[in-house]
């Protein structure tokens, strides 16, 4: 218990403590007008086809439409095979997400902070290095704009992008099988938060997040990160909740890593990679206490 009491303090002070990691503002009304509460979507770029000619679209078009029906092909193909039930070995991680040489492993992320945004100056960005690893970096910076708005700044963050089928079908992880999510990383001895999404169909369900605070080392050696899905509590906009739930672990939608520890200077995350493993001998639901607004214990 004692240990759980730390554990939430700590992540309490990372997370609405003195940096305050949440940047909606309050809301009267459940309804959403949009899934990111108004703010833009930082890595949506014009597409290069509005700048072509009706005949050009056609022809862009029908490439696409090659493109996606090849791939709506080849998932038919594999649901008419009907291969067996994949066993899930104990102990053995599937890895999730990887870095390699490829300057496509980029393309499953997007970076962002607080600059993105007009709401700061930090800087962040991933790149490849010469041994095939991803690198996390930038600098972090607490200075706040001067235009009276903002009253806490500082955050750099990585995001995977939602999976998808043919035709741009947006899907979910199905982590249900796992129980642990795995690491490979090298730090510089900050501490970053983990992020697991699960936006529902429902839009008081579209900012649910799970979070877990990864302490990293410094130096030259590489860390093996190995967090029980049971230890993510449960945030809504960047705040934990009083009814603290367990993962939703078959509408798992992003991964992203955030770093906002209220320390201005350069960091640096190299990772390996990221997946989950099963184990067995874990049968831990979940770790915290979960309260109503009656007070009445769960």
């Amino acid at each position: 218990m004692n240990s759980t009491r730390i554990f939430r303090k700590t992540l309490t002070d990372f997370a609405i403590g003195r940096r305050k990691l949440h940047v909606t503002a309050n809301v009267s009304s459940f309804y959403e007008r949009d899934r990111r509460s108004g703010y833009k979507i930082v890595y949506d770029r014009p597409p290069p086809e509005q700048h072509l000619s009706l005949v050009s679209r056609l022809c862009e078009g029908s490439r696409q439409f090659k493109e996606e029906f090849g791939i709506w092909l080849e998932e038919m193909r594999e649901i008419f095979r009907m291969d067996p039930t994949i066993i899930y070995r104990s102990n053995e991680v599937d890895v999730v997400w990887r870095f390699n040489k490829d300057p496509k492993s980029l393309d499953q992320w997007v970076t962002t902070c607080d600059s993105d945004y007009e709401e700061g100056y930090s800087t962040a960005k991933l790149e490849l290095s010469s041994t095939g690893t991803g690198i996390f970096s930038g600098t972090l910076s607490t200075r706040l704009p001067k235009d009276g708005r903002i009253k806490s700044a500082g955050f750099c963050n990585i995001t995977t992008i939602p999976k998808q089928r043919s035709f741009r079908r947006e899907v979910r992880h199905d982590w249900t099988p796992y129980t642990h999510l795995v690491l490979r990383v090298r730090g510089d001895g900050r501490c970053y938060a983990l992020s697991i999404s699960t936006r529902g169909i429902f839009d008081l369900m579209w900012n649910d997040v799970y979070h877990y605070v990864l302490h990293t080392r410094g130096g030259p050696y590489w860390q093996y990160v190995r967090i029980p899905f049971s230890k993510f509590v449960f945030s809504s906009k960047g705040r934990l909740q009083d009814d603290q739930v367990p993962i939703m672990l078959h509408e798992v939608a992003n991964f992203g890593i955030t770093l906002s520890d209220d320390v201005s200077g350069h960091f640096k995350l190299e990772i390996d990679y990221i997946g989950l493993e099963n184990d067995e001998y874990h049968d831990e639901e979940f770790a915290y206490e979960s309260y109503n607004l009656a007070g009445v214990r769960f």
